[in-house]
Parts: structure tokens; C-alpha cells; sequence
């Protein structure tokens, strides 16, 4: 045998090719995948779910803002600060004194008009006197006027007898007597009239007297106002609490000099009250009286129950400095919004001590569409 043949007996045969495997199986689908798909679509409708039941059942809006009654407090006249009684967020009452000014001006001037009225009224008193004088002069007169109206009388008589008896045939008087009886008339009727006159004298001087005491009495009548005036003006130099409130804004010192009309402090009473902005659009099923649940920004986990109070009359914007001109031709359609005013029950309010304050901001929910 060969050298080569050796080598190819040596080289072992190759082995026989195998049957043909079986075909895999398909892989199954993943479960987990399923499994988070129908959690993302269960979420999914209840997300749509909710969200159709609050637009259908609520409107909400976060352009709301507690309010409350804010009372500035003014000095009502011009003066100096003396005292001080009150101090930041301190709780007063209606009434309580606040601050007081120095009285010595309106003091003086109180002085002043009674001393006015107490001269007055002694003029007055001097002319009642006068007046009861001239009326005793009246009554003298008029008894005057009467003596001589039947002193007349009689001198007319006497002289008409005169004259009867020296006119008849047996001449009883004198020409001399007769002469002397006329002259009496005459004398008589001028004497008449001299104390007529001084009788009408002196009712003329009581219509006089009578004028220059009301005139006093007038003037009485004026300094008297002018005195409450006075003693009012005195009054204000007390500053008083308007209302009862807690302090706040508080811009008085002692020393500081005031006017008339300027603001010293603000008053903020506890009765508080939310104004939601709602959009237009949300107010078609809204109505005074409907449940509001309210969120404070300052009270998380607080959530206050209130009602529909009331609608403003017009929109935010008819109430700004530069209301909205349509007419320009330069029209853009923006959604605009009504302050609505919504109430919360008085003890609800006391429970929160003071904590609930005018310019919080909150969120206000309105239940509608509900029996």
C-alpha cells in the first residue's frame, strides 16, 4: 500500500447529517403590556369620566379673593397728635378712643362764644327793662288821654251851655264868661291831642324796644349754634372707632400734625365675604342661593362652605378707570368676567380667629345642575 492510500484510510469518514429539527412554537404576548393598558384606559375613563361630571355638575374659578369692609379712620379737624391709644392688628370697639388732639385752640374758642352769649343776653335783659318802662309810660299816657278826653267833654258841654244861656233873651252869662267857657273847650281839645300824641309816642317806643330785644334774641339764637359748633369741634379732637375692627394701616405719632380729612388708620371689621370672577360662560346655570366650597391659599386642608350672595351688575371691566371702547373699530372677542359675591355663615367665619382677612387669595367651587 501506498504512502498516500495510508493517509487517506487514516481520515476518518464524516459523519452522517442530521434529521431536520422540529419548527419552534410562537411566543405568547406579554402580559404586563396588557395588563398596563387596561389600567391607562380604565384611568383614562375615569379621568374623562370626572371631568365630565364636574362640567356638568360644578363651575370653578381661581380668580377669587376674600373681601371685607375696610373703614378709614380721618381726623375731622386740623391738629396736633397729643395722644396715641392704639397700636398695629389690636381689636377696638365702636367708639373706643383712638387718638386725641390738642384742645386748646377749639377750648378757647368755646370761651370766646360764651362770653358773647352772656353779654347778649344782658343786652336782652336791658331791653326788657326798657321795654317795661316805656310800657309804663304808655299806661301813663293812656290814662292821660283819657282824663283829657273827659276833661273835652266837660268843656264842650260847659260850653255849650254858655252859649245856650247868653243867646237867650235874659242874657244869664256874660260875654266874658261865655268866651272863657270856649276857651277851655279849645285848650281841652288841644291838650287831647298833645297826650294822644305822647300816647302814641309811647307805643312807638315799645314796637322799638320790642325790635332791638329780638334782634338781641336773634343774636342769641346764633352764638348758641355757633357754641354747639364749637363745642362739637372740641368733641373731635377725640378720634373714635366708627366701627368695631381689628387696627390696621395705622400712620399716626404723638407730635404729628394733622388736617382736616387725612387718613390716620384703617378699621377692618371681621365680616368677611368672597368675590369669585367667574367667566361668563360659567353663569348660565349659576343662581343666588347654590352651595360654593371655598379654598383659602392661607388655610390649606381648609375647605369653607359658602353660598351665592349676589351678582354684580356689570362686568370687571365696565368698573376699571378705562373701560373698554368696542366702537374704535379695533374689536378683539375676549371672554370677560362677573364678580359674584359669595357669604359664609358668621360662626364659620368667628371660628377661624381672625385668620380669614380681606385680599386672600382662594378658589371657589359652585355646585349647579343639583335638586
Amino acid at each position: 500500500m501506498s504512502t498516500q492510500e495510508q493517509k487517506l484510510s487514516a481520515v476518518p469518514p464524516a459523519p452522517a447529517a442530521p434529521a431536520t429539527a422540529p419548527a419552534a412554537p410562537a411566543t405568547p404576548p406579554n402580559r404586563r403590556v396588557l395588563v398596563v393598558a387596561a389600567v391607562l384606559a380604565l384611568v383614562a375613563v375615569g379621568i374623562g369620566g370626572r371631568m365630565w361630571y364636574r362640567s356638568h355638575y360644578y363651575v370653578e374659578t381661581e380668580n377669587a379673593y376674600v373681601a371685607g369692609h375696610v373703614h378709614p379712620v380721618s381726623s375731622r379737624i386740623a391738629g396736633t397728635v397729643t395722644k396715641v391709644l392704639i397700636d398695629d392688628n389690636q381689636l377696638v370697639k365702636e367708639g373706643d378712643v383712638i387718638a386725641e388732639l390738642d384742645p386748646f385752640d377749639q377750648g378757647v374758642k368755646v370761651e370766646q362764644i360764651q362770653a358773647q352769649i352772656a353779654s347778649a343776653q344782658q343786652q336782652v335783659a336791658q331791653a326788657d327793662a326798657q321795654i317795661a318802662q316805656v310800657q309804663a309810660q304808655a299806661s301813663a299816657a293812656a290814662a292821660q288821654v283819657a282824663q283829657s278826653d273827659a276833661q273835652l267833654v266837660r268843656a264842650k258841654q260847659d260850653a255849650e251851655r254858655y252859649g245856650q244861656l247868653y243867646n237867650n233873651q235874659m242874657k244869664a252869662v256874660s260875654k266874658a264868661e261865655l268866651d272863657a267857657a270856649v276857651a277851655t273847650r279849645a285848650s281841652a281839645v288841644a291838650d287831647l291831642a298833645a297826650r294822644k300824641d305822647s300816647a302814641a309816642a309811647a307805643k312807638a317806643q315799645i314796637a322799638s324796644a320790642k325790635s332791638a330785644r329780638d334782634v338781641l334774641n336773634a343774636q342769641v339764637a346764633v352764638l348758641q349754634v355757633q357754641l354747639k359748633d364749637a363745642k362739637q369741634q372740641l368733641g373731635y379732637n377725640k378720634i373714635v372707632a366708627p366701627v368695631s375692627g381689628r387696627i390696621g394701616k395705622r400712620t399716626i405719632e404723638v407730635g404729628q400734625r394733622v388736617n382736616a380729612g387725612q387718613q390716620l388708620t384703617a378699621i377692618v371689621q371681621e365680616n368677611v365675604w368672597l368675590t369669585a370672577n367667574f367667566k361668563e360662560t360659567q353663569l348660565a346655570e349659576m343662581k343666588v342661593g347654590q352651595e360654593v366650597k371655598v379654598t383659602v391659599d392661607a388655610l390649606p386642608g381648609k375647605e369653607l362652605i359658602g353660598k351665592v350672595d349676589s351678582f354684580a351688575p356689570a362686568s370687571g371691566a365696565q368698573f376699571s378707570l378705562l373701560p373698554p371702547d368696542n366702537a374704535t373699530g379695533n374689536f378683539t372677542k375676549i371672554v370677560q368676567r362677573v364678580p359674584v359675591k359669595v357669604t359664609f355663615k358668621p360662626e364659620d367665619v368667628k371660628a377661624l380667629s381672625g385668620r380669614l382677612v380681606p385680599g386672600m387669595s382662594a378658589v371657589a367651587e359652585v355646585a349647579i345642575n343639583q335638586k
